[in-house]
């Protein structure tokens, strides 16, 4: 499939009018759905680590390519409950695509989201799901890339690359181009190791993590 052709699959331009009847009853299901509570500890909650691939750096211009997940619970990473999307791999211009990403809202099931790089990662899934299904996507997120350097300020005192935390936790990241699913265990190794840290500083709970994620945010950007 070329770029221009995923382009034209991926986005449509415009407010979704057609959607199947099934892709329609799920997207009922998951508005339906509660949101977890996020005042318990960090070993009661179930957190959903996402990457992306993208052809750019663009999330208004420039196309997405394909989606993982994976869930830390019970302060582990959950090899059963795991998410991968390759938007190449999907034949026609159809509702498949928009099953799978449907299918990926009942995935993550309004958890908070743990990400590298809110902006990047969160823009490309926001424009998919509201040109192709037409939802406002705004999940609560934690962005380790601006939490690890407030955690860890004796490794890092500013944002850095993502490969800049895998040499600090010593993570073994393979050679070459990793794909989003390795950089999506990759992150969530970084992520328990981060709890366990934001625990000794009384961060505790998500909306502590996530509260703590945004401060983080806005005193680096604005200092």
């Amino acid at each position: 499939m070329t770029m221009l052709s995923l382009k034209k699959f991926l986005f449509r331009g415009g407010a979704p009018a057609n959607l199947p009847d099934d892709v329609r009853a799920s997207l009922e299901v998951w508005r339906a759905s509660k949101a977890p509570p996020l005042d318990d500890l960090h070993f009661h909650t179930r957190y959903v680590v996402v990457d992306i691939v993208s052809s750019g750096s663009n999330p208004e211009s420039d196309q997405l390519l394909s989606i993982a997940a994976s869930s830390v619970w019970k302060g582990a990473i959950q090899p059963d409950d795991t998410f991968y999307l390759d938007f190449s791999t999907l034949d026609g211009e159809g509702s498949t695509v928009d099953r799978e990403l449907t299918a990926f809202l009942l995935f993550v099931a309004k958890a908070p989201l743990v990400t590298y790089h809110i902006p990047y990662v969160g823009g490309f899934l926001q424009r998919a799901f509201k040109e192709r299904l037409g939802v406002d996507f705004q999940p609560q997120w934690v962005d380790l890339a601006w939490l690890l350097p407030s955690m860890f300020e004796d490794k890092g005192d500013s944002v850095m690359p993502l490969d800049h935390w895998i040499d600090v936790f010593g993570l073994d990241a393979g050679t070459g181009r990793r794909d989003a699913m390795a950089n999506t265990l990759l992150l969530a190794r970084i992520f328990q190791m981060m709890t366990v840290r934001a625990v000794g500083k009384q961060i505790d709970t998500a909306t502590h993590l996530i509260d703590e994620s945004r401060a983080s945010s806005f005193l680096r950007r604005t200092h």
